[in-house]
């Protein structure tokens, strides 16, 4: 069984999700909304950091799905959703987890199949696909579909991540022409 977590990262607050697979079959692990401090954003990203490593330590995903940057109308929103995303994946990365990224439209074409749906539909259908009882809140749903995003696409990813893992131990051995 592979538990992975899902990040849907922001500078005021994180969503996070997770799910298990085996087998082709995703259940629901945990969800919830990581909110940062009304304090300077050195101190948010810590925060943001420290939470993610509780998050990983008591849940122990193998895997990682962190949703991309998208262009923001603010470019000062835009730097810090970037640092932020940049603190998740570092502390994912820390801890070993292999991480993989997908654009918002690439996540909600997996989940709704449809790549411009809105928040709602996201809901509703990650609520539907884990069998939940009520739909998860807009950042958590959005890192549950974040998941189930990387749970369809995970072989791809594995295979590409097993490629350059055996490029890198090649290039350490001064193997490589």
């Amino acid at each position: 069984m592979t538990i992975i977590l899902g990040i849907d990262p922001g500078s005021v607050k994180t969503g996070f999700g997770l799910i298990s697979v085996e087998g082709g079959k995703h259940k629901y692990v945990s969800s919830g909304i990581i909110r940062l401090p009304k304090a300077p954003f050195p101190e948010r990203l810590k925060v943001l950091a420290a939470s993610l490593d509780e998050i990983i330590d008591q849940f122990k995903p193998t895997e990682a799905s962190v949703e991309e940057v998208f262009l923001a109308k603010n470019p000062g929103s835009a730097i810090k959703l970037g640092q932020a995303r940049g603190g998740a994946i570092t502390v994912c990365v820390s801890k070993d987890l292999l991480v993989a990224e997908y654009t918002a439209k690439q996540i909600k074409q997996a989940v709704v199949g449809y790549g411009s749906a809105d928040k709602l539909q996201v809901q509703q259908m990650v609520k539907t696909l884990l069998s939940l009882a009520a739909a998860p809140a807009e950042d958590a749903a959005d890192a549950l579909a974040a998941a189930i995003c990387h749970a369809h696409s995970r072989e791809n990813i594995l295979q590409a991540h097993s490629k350059s893992t055996a490029v890198a131990g090649r290039m350490k051995k001064g193997r490589m022409s």
